[in-house]
């Protein structure tokens, strides 16, 4: 029989050999790999039909089945000779010789046919022939007459019995021959009882030392009664013994319990073996169903960000921007241990790996901190804080045009006109209704495209949910809003913690605008908020409400070596507030720069409405090449004599017909 493998490993020419001894026709036509099929599939079915014929031939034999044989210390062996049976070592082959010797004895002295029996059986251990019935009634006699002394104590008791009323003498004879030889140790076994017929057993001749075999005459007769019966009498069993044996050999010798007559408690003892052969295979199983499973651990496969909000007692929070960076169910608690340890703030923006709470615990704890604020925590570690690094005049300006007709005309003004910086400290005055709120989207959404490093933050406060829905939907920066029904401490909390956020990320280098909307509302929640002082300004203001509105607008700045916090702030004017009024004056001065807008320009539909003549920046020469200056000294020259919206109205004209701002301080001159 080939294999797949040798066949491939065959030249085609042996692979037609193979295939003419097999009888497949045709094979010069067929490929290599067609041709191991072949043969493959041909030997399978010759096999197979071999197979079907020798379990034909063996339909007619009865089956025999295997006996495996393993001896152990302190086992019984039955000798079915009718001699006193001895004791086998593995070391010592003398009780082997001295069976032999017992069954050479024996069979000289028998003339009756129990010689032809012996013979025979000796016959059938060497070759193994079919078991049949032979009459045994005359051989049962046979030998109680001769050999009455070789009968020894392990006679069975029912056999006994069955011959008891026909010859009771040898029986008789039996038990006073027995005593005889006291010297020999007996081994005891079971003693085999045939249901409906008496039969002479075996002998056995040369048994190994180790294995023990009986002949095949005998194993059938075994094998189709199935019955056992315990030896009356008993040798001591060894000290020593094995558990497992000690309940087997009280099963066996207990005659009660080896009723094999009755088919249920013979069912029930093959039903005790299979359970008995299962039970250690289902230990294991019992063990592991008694072990109490481990909760699955998802500690490191969830990662959670949020900027951190310490408490009084030294703890902290990671509150989510989806919540405004109030409280709320996704809020990440943090030890205080780790805050030391990486030396956090709060507003610092924290990254790492948590895990679900355990029983007991509120909040998804934080296990491993990985960024803080988009750095490694060594580095972080070491930082100026923000209130002792340099602050500079902005010296790098937001460029908002791109260049070319898709700029927006609002961004190319207040690109010329009012330049933004990096650190710039930026006021937009503007009265109700004059477009302060599309013109910030639009610079947002100008510094967004040109500055992607840039991290923006829209900071609404006091304004008109759907104002805040639309900024949120139309500017790519982050919106964080307190609309007008929320109270004032909620103004000032948000306000609070998105200044802290932004000095944080200053201090790690990054570049920072926060877009106020508006100043004037913040400081009114900031009065409202703050205790009374008892010095009240006019318009109701408290004289210390304004201190904190200043520092917010006053954290604007451009850090040497790196970092800047923008702030572009509206301021409303002419509401018809004096507060308004008192809180525009106090911030007037403190920016470095200015973008008005006008409400009759707005009122003519000119957009952007910015007065162009109000509208400056402060050191601008920092921002702007020499050549731009110069063009410009020249446009606000000229622009000086007309009032706002004839500025407005020449400028825009201007621009619309030009591609970009560059374009447009080119053609000054024709």
């Amino acid at each position: 029989m080939y294999n797949i493998i040798q066949l491939n490993d065959k030249d085609l020419s042996e692979l037609q050999s193979i295939a003419k001894e097999l009888g497949i026709k045709k094979t010069d036509s067929l490929k290599k790999e067609d041709l191991v099929y072949r043969i493959l599939d041909e030997q399978a079915i010759v096999g197979a039909t071999k197979k079907v014929a020798a379990e034909k031939a063996n339909e007619g034999q009865p089956r025999k089945r295997s006996r495996i044989n393993v001896k152990k210390e302190g086992d019984k062996v039955y000798t079915a000779t009718k001699d006193k049976a001895q004791k086998l070592e593995a070391n010592t082959p003398q009780p082997a010789a001295a069976t032999a010797e017992t069954v050479k004895e024996a069979a000289p002295a028998a003339v009756t046919p129990p010689t032809e029996a012996v013979a025979e059986a000796s016959a059938e251990e060497k070759t193994p022939k079919k078991r049949g019935r032979k009459p045994g009634s005359k051989k049962v006699t046979a030998k109680t007459e001769e050999q009455p002394a070789t009968e020894p104590k392990e006679t069975v008791k029912e056999e006994v019995k069955a011959e008891a009323p026909a010859k009771p003498k040898p029986q008789k004879a039996k038990k006073e021959e027995t005593p005889a030889t006291p010297k020999e140790k007996e081994v005891i076994l079971p003693e085999l009882e045939f249901s409906g017929e008496t039969e002479d057993f075996i002998p056995i001749e040369d048994l190994p030392s180790e294995k023990i075999e009986l002949p095949t005459e005998l194993f059938g007769k075994f094998e189709a009664t199935k019955v056992e019966t315990p030896a009356p009498v008993q040798t001591p069993a060894p000290k020593f013994q094995p558990r497992q044996q000690r309940d087997q050999n009280q099963k066996y010798n207990n005659p009660r319990n080896n009723n094999y007559n009755n088919p249920r408690q013979a069912n029930n003892n093959n039903n005790n073996t299979a359970a008995e052969g299962e039970a250690p295979a289902n230990i294991p199983q019992q063990a592991e169903r008694k072990q109490v499973e481990k909760p699955y651990e998802f500690e490191g496969i969830l990662t959670g960000t949020g900027v951190l909000e310490i408490m009084p007692d030294g703890y902290g929070f990671l509150r989510s921007s989806d919540y405004n960076y109030l409280s709320s169910p996704d809020d990440i608690y943090v030890s205080q241990s780790q805050i030391k340890l990486f030396g956090l703030k709060t507003g610092d923006v924290v990254e790492g790996s948590i895990r679900p709470p355990k029983e007991g615990e509120k909040y998804f704890p934080l296990v491993k901190v990985e960024k803080i604020n988009g750095l490694d925590p060594g580095l972080v570690r070491d930082r100026v804080p923000f209130d002792h690094l340099t602050p500079l005049f902005p010296d790098e300006k937001f460029k908002l045009c791109k260049g070319g007709y898709s700029d927006n005309l609002s961004a190319r003004v207040v690109d010329m006109f009012s330049p933004i910086g990096k650190g710039q400290r930026a006021l937009i005055v503007a009265q109700p209704k004059t477009g302060k709120t599309i013109l910030m989207k639009d610079i947002a959404n100008a510094i967004a495209a040109n500055h992607p490093e840039t991290y923006m933050i829209m900071l609404l406060i006091d304004e008109r949910p759907e104002e805040v829905t639309d900024m949120a939907r139309s500017v790519n920066a982050e919106v964080i809003a307190s609309t007008f029904d929320e109270p004032a401490e909620r103004h000032v909390k948000i306000a609070g913690i998105v200044l802290e956020k932004a000095k944080r990320m200053v201090e790690c280098g990054h570049d920072v605008v926060i877009f106020l909307d508006s100043i004037t509302r913040l400081a009114r929640a900031y009065n409202t908020v703050s205790p009374a002082s008892g010095k009240v300004l006019s318009g109701g203001v408290d004289a210390n409400a304004l201190h904190k509105p200043k520092r917010f607008f006053g954290a604007a700045r451009n850090i040497e070596n790196g970092g800047s916090l923008t702030i572009i702030a509206t301021a409303l004017i002419d509401t018809g507030s004096k507060m308004d009024e008192v809180i525009f004056e106090e911030f007037k001065g403190t920016g470095n720069m200015e973008l008005q807008l006008d409400r009759n320009l707005s009122n003519k539909r000119i957009f952007p409405a910015v007065n162009i003549v109000a509208s400056s920046t402060r050191r601008d020469d920092l921002l702007l090449d020499k050549t731009t200056l110069d063009r410009m000294w020249i446009l606000r020259k000229y622009l000086a004599d007309m009032n706002p919206i004839e500025a407005m109205d020449f400028v825009k004209s201007r621009l619309e017909n030009t591609k970009d701002n560059e374009e447009f301080l080119m053609s000054m001159n024709s």
